[in-house]
């Protein structure tokens, strides 16, 4: 899979991760990544996990998201 930024700009990158928003092959020069507290349902309330979870995105999806 190619970097879909990379090709917009008529360039050509192998994808190194996909953004988890709207599934882009990414390069590392246009891969966003971010931390993401994990929470599960535990009894009546919610448990968040340690450490973080990565979470993935493009360009555009980064910044729709902030």
């Amino acid at each position: 899979m190619n970097c879909y930024d990379c090709l917009t700009r008529q360039r050509t990158s192998v994808a190194v991760a996909a953004c988890s928003r709207c599934g882009a092959g990414l390069c590392l020069d246009h891969v966003h990544v971010a931390p993401q507290t994990v929470h599960e349902a535990a009894g009546t309330g919610l448990s968040t996990h340690t450490p973080d979870a990565r979470r993935l995105t493009c360009g555009v999806c980064h910044e729709a998201e902030i």
